[in-house]
């Protein structure tokens, strides 16, 4: 697949544009050691900030399962997005003019390249809820993969483009359009990373009345056996040099 940037403002809304290749060789070296800032935004929103790049990946609008969270209004250089759903496509309001990512596909943005990987947002073969993108890139000298709301099983294509990420970004909440405990668990196996991010899970701020997720407790239990990490900040620092060989949870606590 050739290589190109699919990118729009967000402020415009979602237009694509062929741009030309970006980044020069300082940018990729920049990208490719050091560190990387994580901020959990809520539910499945993260803003990553590594070799002088802010991106920020599913801002939603509060709503269902995010009713109480605090919108992720925050400014970054780049949004990725995994579908045009209100929890994970929710781009209007965002500071400055972010450029936008929202279809599968190869592209390079500042010296990093990212990976769209299209997977089903549903047990339905994508009739009810689509196509969902689930991004690879590699930040700050960590291999990242987001998984966004997938729900079907990773297929042996989607695993070679997938890899074997540092850190993977999982949704474990289940309900129609994300994996649930025990889907997650097997996702967990394909993909073996050394770090563990739970996504999309039940907490205080969703709307008891219309969100259909698990908590977070009940993808634990079935990881009996898993190191789970607690993080008493919003905010966690990942070098090469603090990651788990042997895979371990890691679990935020939201800022509000």
């Amino acid at each position: 697949m050739k290589r190109r940037q699919l990118i729009s403002y967000a402020g415009a809304g979602l237009v694509t544009a062929l741009v030309t290749e970006l980044g020069s060789h300082l940018q990729a070296n920049a990208q490719s050691s050091g560190s990387l800032s994580v901020q959990w935004l809520g539910h499945s929103c993260f803003l990553f900030t590594g070799g002088g790049t802010k991106i920020i990946v599913n801002p939603f609008r509060a709503i269902g399962c995010t009713a109480k969270y605090r919108p992720p209004k925050v400014t970054a250089d780049l949004v990725l997005i995994s579908s045009q759903l209100l929890d994970e496509g929710a781009v209007e309001g965002l500071p400055g003019n972010p450029k936008l990512i929202y279809e599968p596909g190869v592209y390079e943005f500042q010296g990093i390249k990212f990976q769209g990987i299209a997977i089903d947002h549903d047990r339905k073969g994508g009739k009810q809820f689509g196509i969902n993108t689930a991004w690879g890139w590699k930040q700050g000298g960590i291999s990242i993969l987001h998984l966004g709301g997938a729900a079907a099983p990773i297929s042996i294509e989607q695993k070679i483009l997938m890899g074997r990420p540092d850190v993977a970004f999982i949704p474990v909440g289940g309900g129609a359009k994300a994996y649930n405990p025990q889907e997650a668990k097997q996702a967990v196996q394909v993909l073996n990373p050394k770090l563990i991010i739970p996504t999309q899970y039940r907490t205080e701020a969703a709307d008891t009345a219309t969100c259909d997720i698990s908590p977070l407790d009940d993808f634990l239990t079935l990881m009996q056996g898993v190191n789970v990490r607690r993080n008493n900040s919003d905010t966690l620092a990942i070098s090469s040099g603090n990651l788990p060989e042997n895979g371990a949870i890691q679990v935020f606590s939201y800022k509000s």
